[in-house]
């Protein structure tokens, strides 16, 4: 079985790109800082992980995920290689994300920038209990 599930923040804007031809395909890649539970003396607090999506899911990437944004991914492992430009050969390992979705509120990545993580991790909820929805995602639901 290979299925992974993370949860971390994007370190940049996710990268789209588009395939050529009649239907023309989105390819977003972006990359996922995910803490580490345990921390050693000098060493780094969090693994920085290359994801891939395509179709429908790279195109709500490019639309709603921003630098700073903590999401949830789920996927699998894909491992490849490529000859480079000095001819030395090049070995990657990408998620190939299947799902995704947010992990907090809309400000909530804007006060983490900032350091005033006040909701201490958690999404920012309405009084009601519920996370709060995008805006301009309402269209995409597949209920109203």
């Amino acid at each position: 079985m290979n299925k992974v599930v993370l949860m971390g923040r994007l370190t940049r804007d996710p990268e789209v790109r588009y395939t050529q031809g009649d239907n023309p395909m989105a390819i977003a890649r972006y990359t996922l800082a995910v803490d580490r539970r345990f921390k050693r003396e000098g060493e780094a607090t969090a693994d920085f992980i290359s994801c891939i999506t395509f179709g429908k899911q790279a195109e709500f990437a490019e639309k709603y995920f921003r630098q700073g944004l903590k999401i949830i991914v789920c996927g699998r492992i894909q491992t490849g290689s490529y000859t480079n430009r000095e001819g030395k050969k090049v070995y990657t390992t990408d998620v190939v994300i299947e799902e995704q979705d947010f992990a907090e509120g809309k400000g909530a990545a804007k006060e983490s920038n900032q350091g005033n993580n006040s909701a201490a991790g958690r999404p920012i909820e309405d009084a009601d209990g519920f996370m709060n929805i995008p805006d301009g995602i309402d269209e995409e639901l597949p209920f109203s």
